[in-house]
């Protein structure tokens, strides 16, 4: 009796180095049938951004090639992944699924869907931990409760605890006769696309992570915060899309890192992102709802939140990070904290209004990384001091001196004079009025004094 082949079921690991689902699939002798669903139910929910779309697209074709030269190739179908799946399985008549275990309240509901329909069928669903993260959610647990809700005590956790080998690319591939598929997306017919979205894909994001452990890493800790000088790894599209594996890239930047600061430094915000996946891992419900109530009684402000989206607020390092985020459909981490805390503290907007605008644009866009520093910004989520607000002019002179970050994004303001960058980040304060007026550019939407006055009372705080 022949071997039955098996199928691989990418979702956000589209890599073929280190990844332990295409890995298991593809040991036995029957083959595999390597395969992504355009997912129907990722589309209803809303997460089919333009810029994701485009830069999956990439990812899809350069995971064609790779598996292509190995003598494979990949099955792309659309429509309900459940129904698609099983119609692959079926045709193939592959005896097991493999799968990359998700931390989504969808992702448990696919799996579950996933399996039940598989095993009506005489069939068998596989799901690998550590594929999307460093750590699986739930390999490190406090006494008592299924969750770590503190950064710092789950990072010596995870400091400690020994991740899984790194595993090899496959060899050569053979995708059974058979194995219908839809061309694989491209990029060019992705519409609304920002102008400056880097380009996806495992041999971009190998490149990347190489150029990156090289040499800007022994940087990192003392530069992760300079908003114009780009010291950051940029890596964050191709981890939450899985061109890249969290487990290698640890391994690597702390190898490349040694002792050193920087390399510890670029370990832990690694270990953040495995925080927040095993945060939403246990409390599905974070996506939508605070993780700790403080009883907002949220503004209503669209004049407000249509400035904030726009960059027009009339304060420029808020501007300048928010019109990076359309341009480049990313944006700083210095910058995203800044931007969430305005929102939620100095305007007193909800803070799902701003995660839903960064999901519409971030490339990055991550249910659990997105929605959990948006709660830690707003001070519902697991920050332990859920009323601090960061002041953009302290964060200004702090982390953009010069002024340059603003004079590139804000180019209204890019003649205003002044190295120290005092006046380009307070332009309301340009005399006279007249030259102000010709800048074009907007007063501010609140006085920070104010916001910061109406936030302390909302919240009860002296």
């Amino acid at each position: 009796m022949p071997a039955a082949p098996s199928i691989a079921l990418f979702t956000s690991d589209l890599r073929v180095h280190d990844n332990p689902v295409l890995n298991a699939a593809s040991k036995g002798d029957g083959g595999v049938v390597p395969l992504f669903v355009e997912d129907d139910g990722v589309r209803a929910a809303g997460f089919a951004a333009p810029n994701r779309r485009a830069f999956l697209a990439d990812c899809l074709t350069d995971l064609d090639e790779a598996l292509r030269s190995r003598g494979g190739r990949l099955v792309v179908r659309t429509g309900d992944v459940v129904e698609q799946t099983a119609k692959a399985a079926a045709a193939a008549d592959a005896r097991d699924v493999h799968i990359a275990g998700g931390v989504s309240a969808y992702a448990h509901r696919r799996e579950e869907r996933l399996r039940r329909a598989l095993e009506a069928d005489g069939r068998r669903l596989h799901v690998h931990d550590a594929v999307i993260t460093a750590l699986a959610p739930g390999t490190v647990t406090p006494a008592g409760r299924d969750h770590f809700a503190v950064f710092t005590p789950y990072f010596r956790r995870w400091q400690a605890e020994r991740h899984r080998d790194v595993l090899r690319a496959p060899g050569r591939l053979r995708v059974p006769d058979g194995a219908g598929s839809r061309p694989v997306p491209r990029r060019r017919d992705v519409p609304g696309v920002s102008p400056g979205l880097a380009a996806g894909g495992e041999t971009e994001g190998r490149r990347r992570m190489t150029a990156w452990l090289r040499d800007p890493l022994d940087r990192y800790a003392q530069r992760q915060d300079d908003l114009a000088g780009d010291a950051t790894s940029r890596l964050s599209p191709h981890l939450h899309f899985g061109t890249l594996s969290a487990v290698e890239l640890v391994q690597r930047a702390r190898k490349a890192g040694g002792e050193g600061a920087g390399g510890d430094a670029f370990v832990r915000q690694l270990a953040w992102r495995d925080f927040h996946h095993q945060v939403l891992a246990a409390r599905p419900s974070a996506a939508h709802a605070d993780y700790r109530t403080r009883h907002d009684r949220w503004r209503r402000d669209e004049q407000e939140a249509e400035a904030w989206r726009t960059g027009r607020t009339g304060y420029p390092i808020v501007d300048a990070a928010m019109r990076q985020l359309a341009h480049e459909g990313w944006m700083h981490n210095r910058a995203r904290l800044l931007t969430a805390s305005f929102l939620t503290k100095t305007l007193y907007l909800d803070w799902r209004l701003g995660a839903a605008h960064f999901l519409s644009l971030l490339v990055d866009g991550d249910l659990a990384n997105n929605q959990l520093n948006w709660q830690w910004a707003a001070g519902t989520g697991t920050d332990t001091r859920p009323n601090r607000v960061l002041n953009p002019l302290a964060q200004a002179k702090r982390f953009d001196a010069d002024g340059a970050y603003v004079r590139r994004w804000v180019p209204e303001l890019a003649d205003v004079p002044g190295l120290e960058g005092g006046a380009v980040h307070q332009p309301w304060k340009l005399s006279p009025a007249a030259a102000r007026a010709k800048l074009d550019y907007p007063e501010p939407v609140v006085d920070l004094a104010d916001g910061l006055a109406r936030f302390k009372r909302a919240r009860g705080v002296d």
